[in-house]
């Protein structure tokens, strides 16, 4: 059976151990799916993909497919921690989910020999896995928007902490923040995954009601994020320009059709093409689109539209 088409839960069920164990399996497997869907989807531009690496020379899509494998082996665990940490304060869990996370990371590094495939995925899907696991002490079945509203508690002044107080930029993210406001992925889980709910997924789910294929969905999904998301891996990679560049040709996509546009697969394949010229990488909107996947297939009564 599969998680879009999972029986009816109702909203508020008291959660015993077998329960808990079963949410961590599950909540697993799905951020384990997301990150296939989204590396699998295909031409990406500047992403590895089933026809090339894009802007990435040190790394290829069976990197990706086992680092997934890797990474999603560590989630439930982040489910469990967010369980106990359910009546406690969010920023403690905040504070607690560190230490897996970085060895979660670390597990990443020895699966790619060092490369950087999944970090920003290990960030998101820590954050929704221990999300889930405080809303289920609360006896609360985790839907998108109480789950995204639970990650941006946990987050709560992560941006003024981490990258507003500091003096001297140090690292790239403090000086994207004080060079052009951009909050990269901390502003985005602050936020409650604000780009996802209000672009990725109502695209997502439109496009599925529409009766287009998963595929179509995902790939106008993606359009909408990189049109939106302030990406700080494309700045990374090709500075203000290169972010604004990105915005306007997925934006200019979308309003010539986007997917409903028999050429469009040829436009997609093209900006690839121009993305790797520019060495541009849209990861932040990757994640992003691992994201919403996640979202649209959570095991719940509210989510029933895919």
């Amino acid at each position: 059976m599969s998680l879009s088409t999972h029986n009816r839960i109702e909203s508020r069920v008291p959660q015993n151990e077998e329960n808990i164990k079963w949410w961590g399996k599950e909540l697993s497997m799905l951020a384990h799916r997301a990150m296939l869907e989204e590396v699998r989807l295909t031409p990406k531009p500047g992403l590895v993909d089933c026809n090339n690496s894009g802007s990435h020379n040190d790394m290829d899509i069976l990197m990706f497919i086992h680092s997934a494998n890797v990474v999603s082996e560590s989630l439930a665990e982040f489910v469990y921690l967010g369980f106990g940490h359910g009546n406690a304060s969010a920023r403690l869990t905040l504070h607690a989910l560190r230490s897996p996370g970085l060895a979660c990371e670390q597990a990443m590094y020895h699966a790619t020999n060092g490369v950087n495939t999944h970090k920003g995925a290990i960030f998101a899907f820590g954050l929704l896995c221990a999300g889930a696991g405080r809303l289920l002490a609360r006896n609360v079945i985790p839907d998108a928007y109480k789950l995204c509203q639970e990650v941006a508690d946990i987050c709560q002044g992560v941006v003024t902490r981490e990258l507003a107080s500091t003096h001297e930029a140090k690292t790239a993210g403090e000086r994207f923040y004080k060079c052009y406001g951009l909050t990269g992925a901390r502003g985005e889980a602050e936020s409650g995954f604000a780009t996802v709910l209000n672009y990725s997924l109502p695209t997502y789910y439109t496009a599925i009601k529409q009766g287009w294929s998963m595929e179509n969905a995902l790939h106008q999904a993606l359009l909408t994020l990189i049109a939106h998301n302030e990406d700080t891996n494309l700045v990374s990679r090709g500075g203000i320009n290169g972010l604004r560049f990105a915005q306007n040709e997925a934006m200019a996509l979308l309003n010539a059709g986007g997917m409903a546009n028999q050429e469009s697969i040829d436009k997609i394949s093209a900006l690839d093409n121009a993305f790797i010229t520019k060495n541009l990488s849209p990861g932040g909107s990757a994640d992003l689109l691992a994201v919403t996947w996640f979202l649209a297939h959570l095991p719940s009564p509210w989510n029933n539209h895919v």
